[in-house]
This record gives structure tokens, sequence and C-alpha cells, in this order.
């Protein structure tokens, strides 16, 4: 399953320290009408160094291929499992992503892992993404939320999204359990990737984008939007 994947490599680092014991982590993936992006998100993770022990992909309601191309990646990948939720007839801004979440975090057959992950699914990664964010939460026993920088294809050329270096994208999320279970979960609407890290970090939690890894966001934040309905929700 490759799709045009060879387009959109994202260089791994030339050298990470290996280590005998990687963390246990999950991943829980909503997404909707993801047909054109799924197969990158699906090849990136299933190429990494350290795989995850269970991915949740929660297929919300799509009305495109995006169904039928997770199950057959699900047939193939006995870590990967997938939810089908019914079409709500809308886009649903910030709470509908979270249901799914939601949905997908209820169905965790997993209940000993140590960094959960909400990962979007029309993303590049490079194949030791993983590795090296685990090595920074390694580095950081503080460190209870982080994730690499959003990038997008400029004719070719990687261009990074602004973004305060504290703010981690909520396309790629990962949270240490500690934190995860401090701050109670994810809050059930808009604007819950900053509620997160506001919680996190009166908490005493560090809430860090990682500057050395970059991901390929393969649709601009706010477009499965529209792009005038996304300028007018941020002002």
């Amino acid at each position: 399953m490759n799709g045009n994947n060879q387009a959109y490599k994202i260089a791994a680092a030339s050298s990470v320290e290996k280590s005998t014991v990687h963390p246990a982590y999950v991943i829980i993936t909503p997404a909707r009408d993801e047909e054109p992006y799924i197969r990158f998100v699906l090849d990136s993770v299933g190429s990494q160094t350290v795989l995850p022990v269970e991915w949740i992909i929660v297929n919300d309601g799509s009305r495109d291929r995006t169904g039928e191309i997770v199950d057959q990646a699900a047939s193939e990948r006995p870590w990967i499992h997938v939810i089908h939720r019914h079409d709500r007839g809308f886009r649903k801004p910030g709470g509908g992503v979270m249901e799914a979440f939601y949905d997908g975090y209820h169905a965790l057959s997993c209940k000993d892992w140590e960094f959960i992950v909400k990962l979007d699914g029309d993303l590049t990664l490079a194949p030791d993404y993983f590795e090296r964010c685990f090595k920074h939460f390694s580095e950081d026993p503080d460190l209870g939320v982080g994730g690499g920088c959003i990038c997008h294809d400029k004719s070719g050329e990687l261009v990074l999204e602004a973004n305060p270096s504290f703010h981690v994208r909520g396309a790629t999320k990962i949270y240490k359990r500690e934190c995860w279970e401090a701050i109670g979960g994810l809050w059930p609407a808009p604007g819950w990737d900053t509620i997160d890290e506001v919680k996190a970090n009166m908490l005493g939690w560090q809430t860090r984008t990682f500057a050395d890894l970059r991901i390929l966001h393969h649709r601009r934040t706010g477009t499965a939007e529209g792009t005038w309905r996304n300028f007018v929700k941020n002002g």
C-alpha cells in the first residue's frame, strides 16, 4: 500500500540512539473523507522503527473510500483496528473530532500503554518519527505533551507552519500517560488542543513542539471546513 508516497518522503535522522526497550504507545486517528491522503499516514506508521501496540482508526462517516482503504490496512496489520461511525451529514469542527476520538479511546484493548497519540489522517512522517519523539520525552521527565512541526509542500519545499514552541498542533499530539491522567483527557469541544496544554502547564507539565522533527501535512490546517470559514473562526 504505497499510493503516491514516493513524492513525499520525510528524511529520517542520519543516526538515532537505539534502545533495547521502547515505550508502549497507542494511536487514535479520527478520519473523515481522507481518501486522497490516508495512504500516506498508513504507510508512514507502518514503516516506523518503533511500531504502536495498537492503532485505532475511526472512520467518521466518510462519504468517499476512506473506510474501504482503512479496512484493507487493518486486514494486513493485526495491530490496526477500525471503527465506522455513521455520517452525521456535516463536519462538526472540534467537537466531532473529539466524539470520534473518544469512540476510538473507549475501544482500546491495550490498557497498559505509556503514551497515547492523537494523529490526523493526512500526514507523512519520517520512519524514525516516534522513536525520536520518545527520546525527547526520556530526556525531560516533566514533558507531558509533545509532537513534531507541521509543514506544507510549497513547490517541492517543506515550509514550516507558524506555531509557538509550547503549542503542539492538534494533528499530532503525544501525551505521556501520567500527564493524560492528570489533565483528565481531552475537552470534547472546539479548543480542545489548547485547553489540554493550559491544564498541563498549570499542573507543572511542559508542552513542546520538537523543532527537529518535521511532519508533512497534506491538507492545510482548517481547509477541510473551507478556507474562508476557517479565517472567520480564527478571527
